[in-house]
């Protein structure tokens, strides 16, 4: 049997898509807008759209179609001794599956609200009081598991698990042509009945003006570089195990174009929908803009409520809007899930069905951490480090050695260029080899220094070490172990 493909072209972008495209638009842009000066995140994040998003798209596709395999047996196969850096990009994957998942079962429980609008007139105090019931609890202090949300997280197990071990080509395949194109229908539909809400005019300057004095900021870059390789998943084995599965024939920069694009003008819309709510909640209570909620983590769980409580038809438009963005979360935990399972696959030679209970069993047991009372604040120290050093460092790593050790970036635009309508330059080289790598060791040079210096978000020097820094040491060690590990023959990628 040949390696499993995708049925069309339009199936794998969709998929691809909807692997960019999902809570990491509608959660995690807003709120990294949101905490980083708004429009001041803006330019940085084009600017790294551009000169790390597209080339970094088009060169994980080339890598992934030209090695046929994930991203283990991709490194492995550029050099014997680079497979960690592969296992390395796995187990990152593996711990935002274990987070990012708790956030999926946020917004399957916030599908059950949304026929009611159980959150009521105070979406804000509902979240984090009665819902999250956050109290004083740390990291290192969860409290209890909380039942309301362990089950929706189960849930969300299920539906990943059942696709994953169904193969890439029906169950991803289909949710994502019928349900990318519905979110994006739903969105507009929203931001069409946001943007005439008293307020919502200084939301959005407040996203699309820029405050030119924090452009300086590499706090604000920093942001913008992880969220670009976040919600693109390149950097983290996605990619790579995606485009593993394309036929021979694909184009490669057409589809690495349409994928960013889509991925980057969804974004944008959602941060239009959210800062013309947000505009709207400040003009009613009264206050700036930067004081309407808690905490960024929770944004689209305070905003999106305000917002359907102001719809015509709240239960049911509300009910297809959490539809939509629990659908788009799940695809973007599939491809995640996939991309482990894929390494799993290579390295064992499990069957899929084998290696897809191995892991999503292990990682279920471990979501369980982030449905406690403390779940939220875990999940905001593991997050940070996940993104700001797990990716931005694997990103790093990854463009010094196809770029820089191999010298191998020629010969992957002549790849590219050899199979795509649409041919690339020397910009391509150039932004891979020079300028995306010199920002990246800027930013991780300065997030190093801030995090020793400052620590993060007022956390415990304890908390930052062993869910922050200790976390990152131990993939690298397991990332070498699993190296050393024997490897099964290159026939078992086809069981």
């Amino acid at each position: 049997m040949k390696r499993e493909q995708w049925g069309s072209r339009v199936g794998f972008i969709m998929a691809a898509v909807g692997s960019a495209i999902g809570l990491g638009n509608i959660w995690r842009f807003p709120y990294m807008a949101y905490e980083n000066g708004g429009g001041a995140f803006f330019i940085p994040y084009l600017f790294a759209m551009l000169s790390a998003g597209i080339p970094f798209m088009i060169m994980e596709f080339s890598l992934g179609h030209k090695m046929r395999g994930a991203a283990p047996r991709v490194f492995a196969k550029l050099g014997r001794r680079l497979e960690w850096l592969g296992w390395f990009q796995v187990l990152v994957a593996f711990v935002i599956a274990v987070y990012y998942v708790a956030v999926i079962g946020w917004s399957i429980s916030y599908l059950g609200f949304s026929f009611s609008q159980s959150w009521g007139s105070d979406p804000n105090a509902f979240f984090f009081t009665e819902y999250l019931q956050l109290g004083d609890n740390s990291p290192s202090n969860l409290g209890n598991i909380q039942s309301h949300i362990l089950v929706p997280v189960i849930i969300a197990w299920l539906i990943t698990f059942s696709a994953v071990f169904s193969g890439v080509k029906g169950g991803i395949e289909r949710a994502s042509k019928i349900m990318m194109p519905l979110l994006f229908i739903m969105v507009i539909g929203l931001i069409l009945r946001m943007a005439f809400l008293p307020g919502a005019i200084e939301g959005l300057n407040y996203l699309f003006k820029p405050d030119f004095s924090k452009i300086m900021d590499a706090s604000v870059w920093s942001a913008a570089y992880g969220q670009i390789f976040f919600t693109l998943s390149v950097g983290f084995a996605i990619m790579l195990a995606y485009s593993s599965y394309l036929p021979k024939d694909s184009d490669i920069s057409n589809n690495a174009f349409m994928t960013v694009m889509i991925n980057c003008g969804f974004s944008i819309l959602a941060g239009i929908m959210i800062f013309s709510i947000l505009g709207y909640m400040a003009d009613q209570q009264g206050v700036a803009i930067t004081e309407v909620v808690k905490a960024g983590v929770g944004l689209a769980f305070v905003t999106i409520p305000t917002a359907i409580n102001l719809l015509p038809a709240p239960y049911i438009l509300g009910p297809l809007f959490f539809l939509a963005l629990t659908v788009a979360g799940l695809s973007s935990m599939i491809s995640i899930i996939e991309a482990v399972t894929s390494a799993v696959i290579d390295k064992t030679g499990y069957s899929r069905k084998k290696a897809a209970t191995i892991v999503c069993g292990v990682a279920l047991a471990v979501s369980t951490a982030f449905t406690t009372n403390g779940g939220l604040l875990l999940l905001d120290v593991v997050d940070y480090f996940m993104n700001n050093v797990g990716i931005l460092g694997s990103c790093l790593l990854e463009l010094l050695v196809v770029g820089w050790m191999l010298k191998g970036l020629p010969e992957l635009k002549e790849y590219a260029n050899r199979r795509s309508e649409l041919m690339i330059g020397d910009w391509f080289v150039w932004c891979l080899r020079f300028i995306s790598p010199a920002i990246l060791l800027v930013i991780l040079g300065t997030n190093f220094v801030g995090l020793l210096q400052n620590g993060y978000g007022g956390y415990s020097q304890f908390d930052l070490m062993t869910f922050g820094w200790g976390l990152v040491t131990i993939l690298v060690v397991l990332s070498v172990i699993i190296r050393k590990l024997p490897t099964a023959p290159m026939q078992a990628e086809e069981k």
